[in-house]
């Protein structure tokens, strides 16, 4: 907190019911994520681990594995292309890393410097850190526009509303998830695995307790509506590419998130008086978060610059 009076409001409650953190699939894989973004979120997304290791001694840091079937290695060649960090595996590499995997993976990739949280755990972590800090922590508690009329004398407002920011000077479009939490007791997995496909890629993160997330769809849509039957057909079937047990897997929830984020899918902060906006994480949250929030600490007490990536450019 670098000993600043804090106050969090949430307009959520305090189960988090609704909101994008309890449904994402909270992989720290700043590697893997750089398949399909630009470099500054790799770079920030290697200071973003160590911010998480510094909060959490006993993260995992175990790796994530990525693998495609026979008739989509293309696809993986393409990744290997595409990103830094990773090892090449053959057969028996995945099956040393993942014993209960089929054995028609015959190639993948090991990035073993990325690690992944269970986001609903983590969340209360958090929470219950911040309230030990004497953060005033209020949930239930939206706050109405202007919302830099919400500062208090002296102060600032942080605004990290989301899609409920977006304004003609906040253009930001939403970017719709789904996914799928499981369980099967029959299968052991110990690292998050990604499955390539040209058209479906899903990746299945271990949450414990027999527990696996299956996620995640991309679609630009602002819809927050029930899973399509489109959706669920395409994230079980992937799944079953990956391990056919899943077949007998008992299906615990369906959930759907709207991921904020602007045109080029780089967060943004933006400075405007008694408010900083901080937005558009598109699908990487949780892994920039730390980040994000040490750089808008030390522009506030050091003077130092946005990065400029960071700093979104007004029309």
């Amino acid at each position: 907190m670098r000993g600043h009076e804090v106050c969090l409001r949430e307009a959520a409650v305090e189960t988090h019911t609704g909101t994008a953190s309890r449904v994402a699939g909270a992989m720290l894989a700043p590697y893997c994520e750089s398949e399909s973004s630009e470099p500054i979120i790799q770079e920030l997304g290697l200071r973003s681990l160590e911010l998480w290791r510094q909060f959490d001694p006993t993260l995992q840091v175990c790796g994530t594995l990525v693998v495609a079937t026979r008739r989509d290695e293309a696809e993986l060649r393409r990744y290997a292309r595409m990103t830094k960090g990773h090892v090449r595996l053959d057969s028996a590499g995945i099956r040393h890393l993942e014993p209960t995997l089929p054995d028609h993976f015959q190639h993948g990739l090991y990035f073993a410097d990325e690690a992944y949280v269970s986001p609903r755990g983590v969340m209360q972590r958090l929470i219950g850190k911040l309230r030990s800090m004497d953060v005033d922590v209020r949930f239930s508690s939206p706050v109405a526009e202007p919302i830099w009329l919400a500062a208090p004398a002296g102060g600032i407002v942080i605004d990290c509303r989301g899609l409920a920011a977006r304004s003609d000077r906040l253009p930001l479009r939403g970017v719709r998830g789904e996914m799928a939490v499981v369980h099967l007791p029959s299968l052991s997995l110990s690292h998050p695995v990604r499955l390539l496909h040209p058209r479906f890629p899903i990746y299945v993160v271990p949450w414990g307790g027999d527990t696996y997330m299956i996620g995640a769809t991309m679609i630009e849509s602002e819809a927050h509506g029930a899973v399509t039957m489109r959706s669920a057909i395409e994230l079980m079937s992937s799944a079953v590419a990956v391990h056919p047990g899943f077949l007998d897997a008992r299906i615990i929830e369906l959930s759907v998130g709207v991921r904020p984020a602007f045109d080029d899918n780089i967060p943004k902060i933006t400075p405007r008086g008694k408010c900083i906006s901080v937005n558009g994480a598109y699908r990487h949250g949780f892994l920039l978060a730390p980040v994000l929030a040490e750089i808008v600490a030390d522009h506030l007490e050091q003077g130092l610059s946005i990065p400029s990536d960071l700093a979104r450019q007004r029309g």
